[in-house]
């Protein structure tokens, strides 16, 4: 079955094959897929990164066959970076890029080469920050539905881009990560990293977000914000009262 890598920033991964179809998340710049199926300008893919599938619409598509012989680098930082026909392109953390050479200022993508801004360098696609570090790098990213790179991004693919950054894949929906590593049974047990879920009335999982320290969660919420948490959940001093009620905590690093 023939791969092929994402050339657009983003692109949106729909519920059907239809721009009304919900936005269910996203494809973003050097992922790989496969196809599965198509429809008229649709087609259905799966993501080789999280195995997520949904319908794309072909024409808003740029790809290239998956000829790479590299292993991706994950950006934990926009890039600026430019075409071969000098179009400038902006990439967004969460983003994977290939075979990158920091002297000459260059990476590729298939076989298309592109350079990019003078300070290239390999802390672009390393860290050495803790995942709790990591995640307030975008705190005040607005919350998009479906989202999963920081100018957009909804609550469990804000959790996936910090550990994606960090190496490490988790599921894309907060109900599946929910089912991904150890079970944490107190609050009071959690360290910078842990993941927190939240139900709602009709405890179905609906909500995610990481512990920074003891007693505060990073979330996307509205916006990737910080709140306290107790045993009971997210307190929300704006609105006076608990937002979201606390299901079950998972460690995904031990």
């Amino acid at each position: 079955m023939e791969q092929f890598i994402c050339e657009n920033v983003y692109v949106p991964l729909r519920l059907g094959p239809s721009h009304r179809s919900e936005m269910l998340s996203q494809i973003l710049f050097g992922e790989k897929y496969i196809i599965l199926d198509k429809s008229g300008s649709w087609m259905k893919i799966e993501s080789l990164f999280d195995r997520y599938t949904g319908w794309l619409d072909m024409q808003h598509l740029q790809h290239s066959e998956d000829n790479d012989k590299y292993d991706s680098h994950v950006l934990n930082r926009s890039l600026l970076c430019y075409k071969t026909d000098k179009t400038k392109l902006v990439l967004e953390a969460g983003c994977e890029i290939y075979n990158p050479d920091f002297e000459n200022k260059t990476f590729t993508i298939g076989n298309n080469m592109y350079n990019t801004c003078p300070d290239f360098n390999n802390r672009y696609v390393t860290t050495k920050n803790t995942l709790a570090d990591s995640s307030m790098k975008f705190i005040n990213s607005p919350y998009i539905w479906g989202g999963r790179i920081p100018s957009g991004i909804d609550c469990s693919g804000f959790t996936q881009l910090i550990y994606k950054i960090h190496g490490i894949t988790i599921p894309r929906d907060s109900w599946k990560q929910s089912e991904t590593g150890e079970n944490i049974s107190f609050i009071e047990e959690t360290l910078p990293g842990d993941l927190v879920f939240f139900d709602n009335s009709r405890g179905i999982i609906s909500h995610v977000g990481m512990i920074i320290s003891r007693g505060l969660i990073i979330h996307a919420s509205g916006r990737v914000r910080i709140d306290t948490i107790d045993h009971h959940g997210i307190f929300k001093p704006e609105i006076g009262r608990y937002s979201h009620h606390l299901r079950t905590i998972r460690r995904i690093i031990t």
